[in-house]
């Protein structure tokens, strides 16, 4: 089957590798060089540790907190903007601990899932992505970070992720002897793992190119020409495609290219930034999230830190804001007091959308309008810890294979 894939970050990627491995004729096309895009400067996190979705019952509160601070780590850009309204109100009543609750296994599938094929993409010979399972740390400074951190525990075990401590100050400590920590503990998720990004996405388009892929890069798709219930021709500002079936992994730009087929995805961009150093002054032994800081830090590839963060919900066309980078530093020095990293050339800081539906959870699978379209977007800071798996799914949904998993939770049309 001819096959046309909108988008080259690691969903479209990861996408492209299982329908070729299927025998279908692919095409991946992407409005940039894939050079640089959110699969590329991401904190490398493979982490089953991640079931709760970005719409939970305080994050609403506490954005509304921070809304006029543009340097916080949580950032809802004011505005009058019809989708960004549409959004938020389906963001607010997604908020709920029952959408924690019922989350958190599809969320923990998908995640174990995509754990195991990247494990297996690791031992293949194309492949050296600098892959390590060491777990992810969640530090937390204060008492109710600590209580947090208790009942995120009991909840992994809960969830038959097993392996998961509680840490008190001496034991995290413990594990990053070479310099000082400055909290009270952490969760160590023994069942997380991380990887090198920029590696994986440079690999992965070598490989695809080598074995057949065909890339059309630097085309913007403008328009669809549609036949009954099929998408049959896709229209760039380049060129005309016929195809057969068209897998939507565009990112943060689904919501707008969907609109040009009358589907309405309730989703947004929420920038984040990340800046990463190779030098040994800053270095760590294990992945981090700085719980009250909301920061991540990703030891990557031998010799290098990364450290990213913040979530600055805005339009693609806004200008950077340079000065959460800022805000970014001082929390990790408010951690890590020896880390007295300066403030990086902007040409050094790396930023990048992700794209976040309205409750937390990717879109993935067949829309009710046409029968040859698949969409796999809206997986927010999760794209490429649930890239492999998401391309997997697409294929099997695309062939109509027995499902890895059960995905109703992510079923497109959840909203209308």
């Amino acid at each position: 089957m001819k096959v046309v894939v909108i988008g080259g970050g690691i969903i479209g990627l990861s996408s492209a590798y299982y329908l070729h491995q299927n025998g279908h004729e692919v095409t991946v096309i992407d409005k940039t060089d894939i050079s640089d895009n959110c699969s590329y400067g991401n904190a490398g996190y493979v982490c089953p540790s991640h079931f709760v979705p970005l719409a939970t019952p305080g994050i609403v509160w506490q954005g509304l907190k921070w809304m006029f601070n543009s340097s916080s780590p949580f950032y809802v850009q004011p505005r009058v903007d019809k989708s960004l309204i549409d959004w938020g109100l389906k963001f607010m009543k997604s908020a709920t601990q029952a959408h924690v609750e019922k989350s958190a296994i599809p969320l923990r599938d998908i995640a174990i899932l995509s754990k195991s094929l990247y494990e297996e993409w690791a031992k293949l010979p194309q492949f050296s992505f600098a892959y390590e399972q060491k777990g992810l740390l969640e530090i937390f400074q204060t008492e109710q970070g600590a209580a947090h951190a208790h009942h995120v525990q009991q909840k992994a075990i809960q969830l038959g992720l097993k392996d998961t401590l509680l840490l008190n100050k001496e034991e995290l400590q413990a594990l990053e002897p070479q310099t000082t920590i400055n909290a009270l503990g952490a969760v160590h998720f023994k069942c997380d793992a991380h990887l090198y990004p920029n590696k994986l996405m440079q690999q992965m388009l070598s490989y695809l190119k080598s074995a057949g892929v065909q890339f059309c890069i630097n085309e913007e798709v403008v328009g669809f020409e549609k036949s009954n219930r099929a998408v049959s021709t896709i229209h760039t500002t380049l060129n005309s495609y016929n195809t057969e079936a068209v897998i939507m992994a565009t990112g943060s730009w689904s919501r707008e290219l969907a609109a040009k087929l009358n589907l309405r995805i309730p989703l947004m961009p929420g920038r984040g930034y990340s800046v990463t150093v190779e030098d040994e002054r800053y270095r760590i032994n294990y992945p981090a999230v700085l719980v009250e800081g909301r920061v991540a830090l990703t030891p990557m590839d031998g010799n290098k830190t990364r450290f990213g963060g913040t979530m600055e919900i805005t339009a693609t066309k806004t200008p950077p804001r340079i000065n959460r980078v800022t805000g970014l530093l001082n929390a990790v020095k408010r951690f890590y007091p020896d880390f007295n990293i300066p403030q990086p050339l902007s040409n050094k800081i790396w930023y990048g959308f992700r794209p976040c539906s309205a409750d937390g959870l990717p879109y993935i699978g067949k829309v009710k309008q046409y029968d040859n379209l698949i969409l796999a977007t809206g997986h927010s800071m999760l794209g490429l810890s649930l890239g492999a798996a998401t391309g997997k799914l697409v294929s099997e949904i695309l062939d109509s294979q027995k499902m890895s998993m059960d995905i109703k939770a992510f079923n497109p049309d959840r909203f209308e």
